[in-house]
């Protein structure tokens, strides 16, 4: 697990080396995968999870709760900032490579020619992955420091609540 911070800029939530750790064999198969490469391509899926946290309902409706001034305007909303993250943060690490993995590495190497293809085939678990876990954290909501205090008081922790409807 590791937070990547340089000089108190916020770079990841993830290392080539969880990369490396979740799917091995992806490596030894393709040489182009370097170190740098994967570096990069987990700040871009990094910077995508805050994104998809800060368009969220959840992160919306908490942040109309804990601050009034934004008079419900989801313009006003402000960016999600990985440093008050205090909770779970080896699921954000977790999130972080199957975003990557899902959405920027594999399809680099998949072939796309037959539906049956291995690679398309991981893209999708890795997908199903990110959406599982991404609804998880949402769900929990105990994991963000609203107020900088550094701990998540009682008061802070907003589970979401999802109201699941069978479609037929």
């Amino acid at each position: 697990m590791a937070f990547i911070t340089s000089l108190g800029t916020f770079i990841s939530f993830a290392e080539y080396s969880d990369v490396l750790t979740r799917d091995q064999r992806l490596f030894e198969a393709n040489e182009g995968l370097t170190e740098e490469v994967i570096e990069g391509l987990l700040e871009q899926g990094t910077s995508r999870v805050l994104t998809k946290i800060k368009a969220s309902n959840w992160w919306k409706e908490n942040q109309f709760k804990f601050d009034p001034s934004l008079n419900n305007d989801p313009r006003l909303v402000p960016s999600v900032d990985p440093f008050r993250i205090e909770g779970r943060q080896q699921d954000f690490t977790d999130l972080t490579v199957y975003l990557t993995l899902s959405e920027y590495v594999l399809p680099k190497i998949a072939d796309f020619t037959d539906d049956g293809n291995a690679d398309v085939k991981k893209i999708q678990f890795y997908k199903d992955k990110f959406d599982n876990l991404f609804v998880e954290l949402l769900e929990d909501g105990s994991w963000y420091d609203f107020d900088d205090s550094g701990t998540v008081d009682t008061t802070e922790k907003y589970p979401s609540v999802h109201n699941l409807i069978r479609v037929r």
